[in-house]
């Protein structure tokens, strides 16, 4: 008889696992530390389908009015590649921006059983929230050729 692995599945951005990577942002247990912290647990949100975390760590001034998810598009998220958080490089910089950030990544998906790959750049401000605590925002991204 063999034994079943009791290790906890890899966290959906590709982390550990879910209870010490996305899951604390995602459940409000703690705010994501930085830009790309942000964006793996965003990334994570749109697997699971939580439009109400997505809606709260996107900047009130480009965050959609309109519903951003569609329960008659089937969307399966299949892998997650950070290629640069934009800081990373900048660190040694004295004058480095620390309340804007640029994250690029690529995410794969299906819809409706079709292959799709995101190439994204995007931007990221660092900003009081409502309890004046500092928070991550998702702004807006381009899309690179």
């Amino acid at each position: 008889m063999s034994k079943k692995s009791t290790a906890p599945a890899a966290c959906p951005c590709g982390g550990p696992s879910l209870a010490s990577c996305c899951g604390p942002y995602i459940a409000g247990d703690a705010i994501a530390p930085t830009a790309e912290a942000l964006m793996r647990s965003r990334y994570t949100a749109y697997g699971q389908r939580n439009e109400p975390y997505l809606l709260a760590t996107w900047h009130a001034s480009t965050r959609p009015d309109e519903p951003i998810m569609s329960d008659e598009e089937k969307v399966q998220w299949l892998g997650l590649e950070v290629k640069s958080a934009l800081r990373l490089r900048q660190r040694k910089a004295d004058d480095a921006d620390l309340t804007k950030d640029t994250v690029e990544f690529v995410a794969r998906f299906k819809i409706n059983g079709r292959a799709q790959r995101l190439h994204e750049m995007s931007n990221f401000v660092r900003e009081p929230a409502e309890a004046g605590d500092l928070r991550w925002f998702y702004v807006d991204g381009s899309f690179p050729e």
